[in-house]
């Protein structure tokens, strides 16, 4: 038996840091959704009691550095299952930029494996396995839009932002998220970004709300250390996307585009600056 599995990836329509918690990690505040830009997971049982990952892509690790290796092994030892299982990655989500393409991976391998193994565990049940994954994964297990608080694990679900098409372009850098955090100083951040004002505008499915209200305060960081992300920004916004942010940590940068006659445009502009554009939907 095989199962196959979609796994999304997802950008930040509004990330605020409210503290530097003792224990190291960081109080947020984020608004999540996902794109139609998706890497996909073919699970199929083993008889012998192993993990064996492949990729078509050649650049991303297929050991126990894998997080969809390691929410396999967490499913296995968490439940006893003594069946081994292959698991093929088709990787279309750039890795190191901000999409959490590897958090979506473990969350769908959570999923398939739970089907695979026909566990039973709830989908809230998954959520609490990926919190020991990673802050994003809990998120991913369900997808959708949803607030997220505490590290990024305490979700609460809203309605879907109105429908657009989003333009994701990845300069050729990675970034360290724990770097951006560690430089990052919680108390001094001048401007937060309105969490009122962007559910005001979700639920009033208002595209000029939403764009209006994009904010990211990941910025003051990353953009400094890396100009090449702000260029990225301000080549969207004069190529025509209506609300322009960088994702996560980044270094991608998405704009929302509510029309598909400026894709092209945008889509061929961006280009010239780095080879990683994608011109996708929300999903909804």
């Amino acid at each position: 038996m095989k199962v196959y599995e979609k796994a999304p990836a997802k950008i930040n329509l509004l990330l605020d840091v409210l503290r530097k918690r003792e224990d190291g990690y960081h109080d947020v505040e984020m608004v999540m959704t996902m794109v139609d830009l998706a890497d996909r997971l073919e699970m199929e049982e083993l008889p012998r009691d192993t993990i064996i990952i492949s990729s078509q892509a050649g650049y991303i690790p297929l050991d126990e550095k894998n997080l969809a290796f390691q929410a396999a092994k967490l499913i296995k030892e968490r439940y006893e299952v003594k069946q081994g299982v292959y698991i093929h990655l088709d990787k279309k989500i750039p890795v190191a930029a901000g999409l959490a393409g590897g958090s979506s991976d473990a969350a769908a391998t959570l999923r398939g494996l739970n089907r695979l193994w026909k566990l039973g565990i709830s989908d809230k049940e998954l959520q609490v396995l990926g919190t020991e994954l990673g802050s994003d994964v809990p998120f991913c297990v369900t997808g959708g839009t949803a607030i997220a608080r505490g590290r990024g694990e305490e979700l609460e679900m809203v309605h879907q932002p109105p429908q657009c098409w989003v333009v994701l372009a990845k300069p050729p850098i990675n970034v360290s998220t724990a770097d951006v955090y560690g430089r990052l100083k919680a108390n001094q951040i001048v401007k937060h970004p309105s969490l009122k004002d962007m559910m005001r505008a979700i639920e009033g499915q208002s595209f000029q709300g939403v764009c209006e209200s994009l904010g990211n305060v990941l910025e003051d960081v990353t953009l400094p250390l890396y100009p090449e992300v702000q260029q990225l920004k301000e080549s969207m916004l004069r190529l025509g996307a209506e609300g322009v942010l960088m994702s996560g940590s980044g270094p991608t940068v998405f704009g929302l585009v509510s029309k598909e006659s400026k894709i092209a445009r945008i889509y061929n502009g961006l280009r010239g600056f780095c080879k990683e554009v994608y011109a996708v939907r929300l999903l909804g």
